[in-house]
């Protein structure tokens, strides 16, 4: 359900379980996280480049999974990789197709560059789930988006679409869905043609003055995310929406 492959100084992470639009379980997420981890402490990658399929990049978590084996802070696959992706040296370039919602969205605050379809669409719902954000998105999507809109993105939990994602500062370009990941390959080829030493240091140096906040707001998010998915609100406000599906 991840595939992980490399070649010429970029390693692909691949969600693959269209059969649920690359919804994430536990397993998914460990394995992410391993593979973030290895291609961090392989000298002859350069860049990491995250992509779904052409349907879709992720539709978020797998909710029965998170009701079987809720996450609990700091110890499960979730908080692993979010950790990685979060603290990764090197550039990380994402590609999006079809739905990222949830974590599909929020994940992508910590890429550097991020290339969506034109039939993209973005969301975190938390509150409709009884919880709240996570991976420091209270902390990014205010800074990126301004107060107003993210407070409509994140207490309101609607939807939206490509051109609000690149409005808001969310994503770089609007491709065809078929030419997303090739697009995004060839930048990260770009990426991957230059020093390594001086790609890792450029974004250490823009990454630096925020460091600290984000990973206090990560840590206090988990903590709270951990408390409410086992909570009455949720757990119901979980089980109506697997209902409903």
């Amino acid at each position: 359900m991840i595939q992980t492959r490399k070649e010429d100084g970029i390693c692909t992470i691949e969600l693959n379980r269209p059969e649920k639009k690359n919804a994430l379980t536990a397993a998914m997420y460990q394995a992410l996280a391993d593979a973030l981890h290895d291609a961090g402490q392989d000298e002859k990658i350069s860049v990491i480049l995250l992509a779904g399929t052409e349907d879709a990049f992720t539709a978020g978590n797998d909710l029965q999974d998170f009701i079987d084996h809720p996450p609990v802070y700091p110890h499960s696959p979730v908080f692993y990789f979010m950790q990685q992706l979060s603290h990764a040296a090197k550039p990380v370039v994402a590609a999006v197709c079809g739905p990222a919602i949830g974590i599909g969205t929020t994940m992508l605050l910590h890429c550097d560059l991020v290339y969506a379809a034109a039939d993209a669409r973005f969301g975190m719902p938390f509150t409709q789930l009884g919880l709240c954000p996570e991976f420091a998105s209270t902390l990014l999507v205010p800074r990126i988006a301004g107060y107003r809109r993210a407070a409509e993105k994140l207490l309101l939990g609607d939807v939206f679409d490509a051109q609000e994602a690149r409005e808001m500062g969310l994503i770089n370009k609007i491709l065809p869905a078929e030419h997303v990941l090739h697009y995004a390959h060839a930048q990260a080829a770009r990426l991957a043609s230059m020093p390594a030493p001086s790609l890792r240091l450029t974004k250490g140096l823009m990454k630096e003055a925020d460091r600290a906040a984000i990973n206090d707001r990560i840590a206090e998010e988990s903590k709270y995310f951990s408390e409410m998915l086992n909570a009455p609100a949720a757990r119901q406000a979980i089980l109506r929406f697997l209902q409903k599906k």
